[in-house]
């Protein structure tokens, strides 16, 4: 079943519990499938890699999002967005933790020979294909730079 499929029958259940939270998280990932489908160039389906794409972006966008409410003292604001976060990471390929990122990254720092920030972009291009919908840019970039300047 397919990520859209997923997301119709998650409505249907959050409708049924008067989940309002749940509900508007679904809701934006739905209109963020049917934009993707209607985009100039796109083809009639998402394959899975573009999926989780998408996915990804709307987590990151609600963690901003709550992280600038929470700057401004904004709690009130940050709770809905965080909660939304939680109902769509559900959609998400398991994320994989810090230690099991970290190795990833020393195994190809030495498989591609990288021995400076200069080749970052090589590293973090290879090790962001490889850990695709499993680990957050951020999480890996930080990795990456502390272990080259290192």
């Amino acid at each position: 079943m397919g990520l859209q499929e997923n997301v119709m029958t998650d409505m249907k259940a959050a409708m049924k519990a008067k989940d309002t939270v749940a509900l508007e998280a679904l809701r934006a990932i739905k209109s963020a499938i049917l934009l993707a489908k209607t985009d100039k160039g796109a083809g009639a389906e998402l394959t899975e890699e573009e999926e989780v794409k998408l996915v990804q972006k709307l987590v990151k966008q609600r963690k901003d999002s709550a992280a600038i409410f929470s700057e401004q003292g904004r709690d009130d604001l940050a709770e809905p967005e965080l909660a939304q976060v939680a109902v769509i990471e559900k959609f998400l390929p398991e994320q994989l933790t810090a230690e099991e990122v970290e190795k990833v990254v020393v195994q190809t720092i030495a498989a591609v020979g990288a021995n400076g920030m200069q080749d970052m972009g090589k590293v973090m291009g290879i090790v962001s294909k490889e850990l695709a919908g499993q680990a957050d840019g951020k999480t890996i970039s930080t990795l990456v730079k502390e272990k080259l300047s290192s």
